[in-house]
């Protein structure tokens, strides 16, 4: 055999399950499609995304709250093409940082699609047509999720864009409609209504950000509105007439009934992903996946053919990049015949919209459905010091607790930083941590992380500053 392992896919979970094979002694390949690599996430999803909400942000920042500091710096404009050009030098950096580190580790790459022909044998197709079958003794699939598509809805990434055109967009769009109020949906509907886009956003269910804890939801619900962003809820839009010059967008009641016809210049379908396994001879190869096309694998992630694996958003699970890398890791671990393992119930979870939203562990839904009873403990951004100099009093910190036990079950963040603060929370719940562990850790002052001692504190209703 060739190689010891050949990874289909260079996103988050393939290269750093392609590294650590690496690492553990395996000679090791991987096959990539996209000219660069990095996948989804560092050329088109997570990495372009954030320099985006980043710029816009700091826009905004400067046109709302600069004066308020002190600092003059007359009305700001926008210059979109010197903008997209710095959100490209993020991606750039980025997917030639993951290129030097395959040859770092002495990674070889094929340049193509791979599609498996039989147990440890891979067809590389590459772009020009020519065809290599490579030899393995290990296969993971890495192949990441792709845009999900309304029914009779095309996409060109113009005029109807996914979530890829919308980073991409020559100029500001007058208006903009999204379907889905996720998480995609809801960070660049922030992004372009911050540039000045007047942003509409239909949602099917009658509530933003489903799968995040119900309180948290509402209150970002609010700020969002706040902000200037439209809600239709309960709503699904069901047509697009793009015959005319402005956008004809269809949009009804999710239970039926009368509906309505919005304008638009730009259309962003961001009503999730699904995973990327088509193409890959999964059928042929006798790999079994389940109704929603993903892989079904152990929990070694086996797939049912011996020496086939699978990580990422092709299994089940939260499409999540960090979810990906840590089940690479595993599966690198366990096929070197060491015990590689994966803690689901400290999963980290954020939305990079201003203000941010994190949360590791369950929410409050999730625990009276199981029947699990439990303490609450809440601190506001408002009563902390840092937020209130910094002008980020917007949101609280919740601390959810096991009600016998004092064992953290799940921590959720609404604040300016959201995404930092969360890694204590996943730290001390991955060491089984009480809140009262939390409640008793000396944390810096002046910091917005205090918010995280003082919801400790809180669930058992000995809060100091509030």
């Amino acid at each position: 055999m060739a190689y010891d392992l050949i990874v289909i896919g260079s996103g988050p979970g393939g290269y750093v399950c392609a590294i650590r094979a690496a690492q553990l002694g395996m000679k090791t390949a991987v096959i990539e499609k996209m000219p660069t690599f990095g996948g989804t996430c560092l050329n088109i999803g997570c990495i372009p995304s954030k320099a985006m909400l980043h710029a816009s942000e700091l826009f905004e920042e400067a046109g709302d709250k600069f004066a308020e500091m002190g600092i003059k710096v007359g009305k700001p404009s926008v210059d979109l093409a010197a903008m997209l050009k710095f959100k490209q030098q993020g991606v750039d950096g980025n997917v030639k940082g993951v290129d030097y580190l395959f040859k770092k580790n002495k990674i070889d790459t094929f340049a193509g699609t791979g599609r498996i022909v039989a147990p440890g044998k891979i067809e590389v197709k590459a772009a020009d047509g020519k065809t290599q079958v490579v030899e393995t003794k290990n296969i993971v699939i890495a192949t990441g999720s792709d845009v999900a598509r309304l029914n009779g809805i095309d996409i060109d990434e113009k005029r109807i864009v996914s979530s890829t055109g919308a980073l991409d967009l020559p100029k500001v769009p007058g208006k903009l409609l999204i379907v889905g109020a996720g998480i995609i949906g809801l960070e660049l509907g922030s992004v372009w209504r911050r540039l000045g886009a007047e942003v509409t956003i239909v949602e099917f269910l009658d509530h933003i950000l489903p799968g995040i804890d119900g309180e948290v939801a509402k209150q970002m619900h609010r700020l969002l509105q706040k902000q200037g962003l439209t809600f239709k809820l309960s709503s699904k839009v069901t047509g697009v007439d793009t015959s005319g010059k402005t956008l004809k967008v269809k949009v009804e009641p999710s239970a039926g009934g009368a509906g309505e016809t919005l304008d638009a210049d730009v259309v962003l379908v961001a009503i999730g992903r699904v995973p990327y396994t088509e193409g890959l001879g999964l059928e042929a190869a006798g790999v079994k996946k389940d109704n929603r096309g993903r892989v079904v694998v152990d929990a070694h992630y086996r797939s049912s053919v011996p020496g086939i694996y699978a990580i990422g958003d092709v299994i089940a699970g939260p499409m999540l990049a960090h979810k990906a890398e840590e089940e690479g890791v595993a599966a690198a671990e366990i096929i070197a015949g060491q015990a590689g393992h994966v803690n689901y119930d400290v999963i980290p979870n954020v939305v990079y919209t201003y203000p941010e939203i994190a949360s590791v562990g369950k929410t409050e839904e999730e625990l009276k459905a199981a029947g699990v009873a439990y303490n609450v403990g809440k601190f506001p951004f408002t009563a902390n010091g840092r937020a209130k100099v910094n002008l980020t009093t917007e949101g609280f910190v919740k601390i959810l607790a096991d009600a016998k036990t004092d064992r953290v079950l799940g921590i959720h963040i609404l604040g300016a930083d959201a995404g930092n603060m969360i890694g204590e929370a996943a730290i001390a719940m991955e060491f089984g941590a009480s809140s009262e562990d939390i409640a008793r850790t000396c944390h810096a002052h002046p910091t917005l992380t205090e918010a995280v001692k003082e919801a400790a504190l809180a669930v058992n209703k000995r809060a100091i500053n509030f």
